[in-house]
C-alpha cells in the first residue's frame, strides 16, 4: 500500500525552493567571479553587458517558449528538462575562452533558466488555495534570494583554493541532484498517489480542469486589459533585480574597494534582506487576506509602503562608508522582493488558472524586455558616466510601476 504524505503541498513548496535556489546560485555564479574573469579575458564593462544581454535576451525569449511547453508537457516533466538544460549549460562556462564563447555559453544558460518560474507558477496554481499563493510564491522569491546568499561566499572560496573554471562545473552539478527528487515526488494533485484525500479535496475544491496547449491563443490572452497593465509595471521594476543580481559584485570590488575575499564575505548581506522582503511580503498580503480583506487590495496594501521605499536608492552611491551602503542596499533589496512576491501574485490573482503558464510567459517576455535593455544601458552608463545615474534611475521606477499598478487594479475592482 501506498504511503500517503501529510501536508504534501509543502513538501513540493520546498522543491520549488530549492530549485530556484539553484536556478539563482547558477546564474549568479558569474556575476561573482566577474571581477576576475572580466580581467582575466580583458573584458569591458560594454563587452559584460553585452554578455549578460545574451543571457537575458535567451530568458526573455523562452519566457513565452517555456510557458507554452508547461501548458503542454505539464510541470513535472518541463521542469526536469529545464534544470537539466541549464545545469548543462552553466557547466559548459567551465569552457570559456572570451567575449563570444562566454556569450554564447550565457545564451544557452537562459534558455532554460526562465522555465523554472513558468513551471511554478504552473504548479502554484495547481496545487495551492488563494489564501497560500502569495506565500509560496514568497517561498520561491526567497529561494532565488537564498541562492544570491549562498553564492558569493560559496563561489569565491572555490574560486580561491581551485580558480574560476571548476567554479561553474561545481555549482552547475547541483541541479542533477534535484531532478532525481523533483520525479519521485511531484504529480499532479488529482493523480498524485500519495496524496492524502483531505489535501486533495482541499487542492482541488479551487481547481479548475486546465486547457490543452492548443486551446491557448495568443488572441484569447489579449483580450485581457489586466495582462498590458501589469506587463508595464513589470517592465519598469523588475530590471532593478537585475541590477543587484549581475552588477553588485563588480560594483563593490570595483567602486567601493572591497577585495573578493570581503565581496565573497559580505555581498550575501542584501539579499539575505531580499529573502526577508520575500517572505514577508508574501507573509503580510496572506494575514490581510485571512482578515477578509480584498484579494487584490491585499496585495496593493503592501506593494505601496515598498515602492515608497525605493528610492533610498539614489543616495547609496554618495553613502560616507561601506558599512551605510550594504545597509541602503539592503533596505532597497528587502523593499524591491517584498514588493516583487505581490507582483507576482497578482498573475495568479487576476487571470484563470488554465492560463496560467501561457499569460506568466506572455508577461514575463515582455517585462523580460524592460530587463534587457536596462542591464544593455547599464554598461553603457557605468563606461561613461559611472554608476551614480544608474541608482537615481532605479530609485524613480518602483512608484511609477505602483501608479500603473493601482491605476488597473482600480478598474477591475469598479468593474
Amino acid at each position: 500500500m501506498t504511503t500517503r504524505i501529510p501536508h504534501l503541498r509543502w513538501g513540493i513548496a520546498a522543491l520549488l525552493f530549492f530549485s530556484t535556489v539553484i536556478n539563482y546560485v547558477d546564474r549568479q555564479t558569474l556575476s561573482v567571479l566577474a571581477p576576475v574573469l572580466t580581467k582575466e579575458l580583458g573584458i569591458s564593462d560594454i563587452e559584460y553587458s553585452n554578455i549578460l544581454t545574451a543571457f537575458l535576451a535567451a530568458y526573455t525569449v523562452m519566457y513565452v517558449g517555456s510557458g507554452f511547453l508547461v501548458d503542454r508537457w505539464g510541470a513535472r516533466l518541463a521542469l526536469s528538462v529545464f534544470i537539466v538544460w541549464w545545469s548543462l549549460a552553466n557547466m559548459s562556462h567551465a569552457l570559456a575562452v572570451g567575449v563570444w564563447s562566454l556569450g554564447a555559453l550565457r545564451f544557452l544558460l537562459g534558455l532554460g533558466e526562465s522555465g523554472n518560474f513558468m513551471a511554478a507558477f504552473r504548479v502554484v496554481s495547481e496545487w495551492y488555495p488563494a489564501r497560500e499563493r502569495a506565500l509560496v510564491h514568497g517561498l520561491i522569491q526567497g529561494g532565488a534570494a537564498i541562492g544570491a546568499i549562498i553564492t558569493p561566499p560559496v563561489v569565491t572560496w572555490i574560486n580561491a583554493h581551485y580558480g574560476w573554471r571548476p567554479a561553474f562545473a561545481i555549482t552547475g552539478a547541483l541541479g542533477f541532484v534535484w531532478v532525481t527528487l523533483w520525479l519521485l515526488l511531484y504529480h499532479s494533485p488529482a493523480r498524485h498517489p500519495r496524496i492524502t484525500d483531505s489535501e486533495r479535496a482541499l487542492v482541488l475544491a479551487e481547481t479548475v480542469p486546465a486547457a490543452k496547449a492548443g486551446d491557448v491563443s495568443w488572441r484569447q490572452l489579449a483580450r485581457y486589459p489586466q495582462m498590458w497593465g501589469l506587463m508595464a509595471a513589470r517592465f519598469l521594476s523588475d530590471p532593478v533585480w537585475w541590477f543587484y543580481l549581475f552588477w553588485l559584485p563588480k560594483y563593490l570590488v570595483e567602486q567601493r574597494g572591497f577585495t573578493m575575499i570581503e565581496m565573497g564575505m559580505l555581498a550575501w548581506i542584501p539579499y539575505l534582506a531580499a529573502d526577508l522582503g520575500a517572505l514577508c511580503g508574501g507573509w503580510l498580503s496572506g494575514r490581510f487576506v485571512a482578515r477578509g480583506t480584498p484579494v487584490l487590495s491585499s496585495r496593493l496594501r503592501v506593494m505601496l509602503p515598498c515602492a515608497v521605499i525605493m528610492p533610498v536608492s539614489l543616495a547609496i552611491h554618495h553613502a560616507p562608508s561601506r558599512a551605510v551602503t550594504i545597509g541602503l542596499i539592503c533596505v532597497v533589496t528587502f523593499a524591491h522582493m517584498a514588493w516583487k512576491t505581490n507582483q507576482n501574485t497578482l498573475t495568479n490573482d487576476l487571470f484563470p488558472k488554465h492560463l496560467i503558464g501561457a499569460t506568466s510567459g506572455l508577461l514575463a517576455f515582455g517585462t523580460g524586455l524592460g530587463g534587457t535593455l536596462f542591464v544593455w544601458m547599464t554598461g553603457h552608463v557605468v563606461q561613461r558616466f559611472g554608476y551614480g545615474a544608474i541608482f537615481v534611475i532605479m530609485g524613480l521606477l518602483h512608484p511609477v510601476s505602483y501608479l500603473i499598478t493601482r491605476k488597473f487594479v482600480r478598474q477591475l475592482l469598479a468593474a
